[in-house]
C-alpha cells in the first residue's frame, strides 16, 4: 500500500538531513535484492509441508515445493487465494487493484520474482510521479509542494498500466499451485509432537506435516485464534503483540468528471505509526475514460468511519468531505457506484499492513525465528530484502521456504 502520510514527514527529514538511517527500504533497497532465490536451487525433502495461508508469501513458497516435487498442501481460511491482493473488473474500463496497488520496489524485482534474468521487464508500468497534490486539514486545501518536489526522486514508485498485482501473482505463481489449496480452512491449532506437526481447522479437519510454514497476516496471529502447543516463546509472543498492524480499508468511487487532483493527503494528527488517510486518482496514467477516485484509510483515522452503521454511510461521509473540499462537485458527479475492501474488519485479515521500517528489529527477528526447525513464519513484514508490500511478501515466501527445506 501507498504509505503517503506515514512517510512524508520522515522522507523530508531524511532528505534535508542527508540521513541514510531510515528508508533503506523499497526502491532505495535495490542493492538488497537477492541475485538468486529459491527458484534457482534444487531441493530434496522426503516429508510433507503444510502452508497456512494462500497469500503472496504462501503461494510463492508453494511454487518452490511444486517445482521440486515435494509433498505439500495449502490451507486457506477464505474462499479465494491472493490474500490482500485482489482486483475488480466491473467498476471501470480498466482493472482496479482492490488490494496492494503500488510497486514500491525497483521494477526489476518483478523479474527476480519470476526467475527471469536481466533488468528489462515485460510489464508496462506507470512511473508514479504526480503532477498535482493537495493537503487537506479538514478546513482548507493547500498545495502539497514538498511532496511533489521530493517524494518521487527520493522513493520512486510505479503501478501496472494495464493489469494489477493480483494478475501478476496469478500468472507467475498461483497458476502452478492453486490445485493444492484447501479453501474454507481456518486453522485453530498447531501442535508439535515429536517429529510431527498436527494442524486442526475450524471445520474439524486434521492434517499431519513434517514441517509447517505460517504465512497468515499478523492481525490474525494477534487475535490468538490459533492455539500453539507448545505455547509460543515469550519473545515471539511479545513480538506478535508489539508489532503494529494497522486497521483500515480501501474504497474506489466512480464519478462522471475528474474534479480532483492526483493526490489529496489528509492530516490525521496521529503521527508516523498512527496511520494515514488519503484520496488518490486510481486512473492515474491509465488508458481510460473512467473517473475513479480511490480512498485509503489506515490506523486510528479509520475509527470514525467504523463508528458508522453501514458501508453506505461510510461512502456518504466520504462524498460529504469531498463536497467540502470542492464546493459540492463530488455529490453532483458521483455515480453511486463504488467498491469497498474492508481489510480491518475481515475475519481472516484483521488489518492492512505493517510499516516495517518503524518496527524494532528485535521484534521482527523474534517473529521470524522458527520453532524447533519445524514451524516457520513468512510474510512481507519479515522480508529480509526490505522491499515492502507485495514483492516483499513473495520474496519472503522464497526465502523462508528455502530455510525450511535446508534446516535439519
Amino acid at each position: 500500500m501507498k504509505l503517503y502520510q506515514a512517510f512524508n514527514d520522515v522522507v523530508l527529514w531524511a532528505i534535508r538531513s542527508s540521513s541514510p538511517y531510515l528508508f533503506n527500504w523499497a526502491a532505495r533497497a535495490v542493492d538488497k535484492l537477492p541475485k538468486q532465490t529459491a527458484l534457482h536451487k534444487s531441493y530434496h525433502f522426503d516429508g510433507k509441508v503444510v502452508i497456512i495461508g494462500a497469500g503472496g508469501a504462501g503461494l510463492a513458497a508453494a511454487k518452490i515445493l511444486e517445482r521440486n516435487n515435494i509433498d505439500y498442501l495449502i490451507l486457506e481460511a477464505s474462499d479465494r487465494y491472493g490474500g490482500r491482493l485482489k482486483k475488480d473488473i466491473t467498476l471501470a474500463d480498466f482493472p482496479i487493484d482492490l488490494g496492494a496497488e503500488w510497486i514500491h520496489s525497483n521494477p526489476k524485482v518483478l523479474n527476480i520474482i519470476k526467475g527471469k534474468n536481466g533488468d528489462e521487464i515485460d510489464e508496462e508500468l506507470i512511473p508514479y510521479k504526480l503532477n498535482t497534490a493537495l493537503n487537506w486539514d479538514g478546513k482548507e486545501l493547500k498545495p502539497a509542494k514538498s511532496y511533489l518536489k521530493y517524494f518521487y526522486d527520493f522513493m520512486p514508485e510505479s503501478k501496472f498500466k494495464n493489469s494489477t498485482w493480483f494478475d501478476f501473482l496469478d500468472q507467475h505463481i498461483a497458476q502452478e499451485v492453486r490445485h493444492k489449496i484447501v479453501y474454507h480452512s481456518p486453522v485453530i491449532s498447531v501442535e508439535q509432537t515429536g517429529d510431527k506437526v498436527f494442524i486442526k481447522t475450524q471445520g474439524g479437519n486434521a492434517y499431519e506435516a513434517d514441517k509447517v510454514l505460517i504465512t497468515i497476516p499478523i492481525g490474525v496471529l494477534k487475535s490468538n485464534k490459533i492455539k500453539f502447543s507448545p505455547e509460543l516463546s515469550p519473545d515471539k509472543q511479545k513480538a506478535i503483540d508489539s508489532i503494529s498492524f494497522l486497521t483500515g480499508f480501501k474504497v474506489a468511487m466512480k464519478f462522471s468528471e475528474r474534479f480532483y487532483p492526483d493526490l489529496i493527503q489528509c492530516e490525521t494528527g496521529y503521527g508516523l505509526k498512527g496511520g494515514e488517510k488519503s484520496y488518490f486518482d486510481m486512473a492515474f496514467g491509465k488508458n481510460t475514460e473512467s473517473n475513479i477516485l480511490g480512498f485509503l484509510c489506515a490506523g486510528k483515522a479509520a475509527s470514525s468511519y467504523y463508528a458508522l452503521d453501514s458501508e453506505g454511510e461510510i461512502i456518504e461521509a466520504l462524498i460529504e468531505e469531498l463536497d467540502q473540499m470542492f464546493d459540492g462537485r463530488a455529490s453532483k458527479a458521483f455515480s453511486g457506484e463504488y467498491r469497498l475492501e474492508n481489510w480491518g474488519q475481515q475475519e481472516f485479515t484483521q488489518g492492512t499492513w505493517v510499516v516495517a521500517p518503524f518496527e524494532k528489529t528485535s521484534n521482527l527477528k523474534a517473529l521470524a525465528e522458527p520453532i524447533e526447525n519445524k514451524i516457520y513464519f513468512a510474510s512481507g513484514t519479515l522480508d529480509p530484502y526490505k522491499q515492502m508490500g507485495a514483492p516483499g511478501s513473495m520474496l519472503a515466501g522464497y526465502h523462508y521456504i528455502d530455510k525450511l527445506l535446508l534446516d535439519k
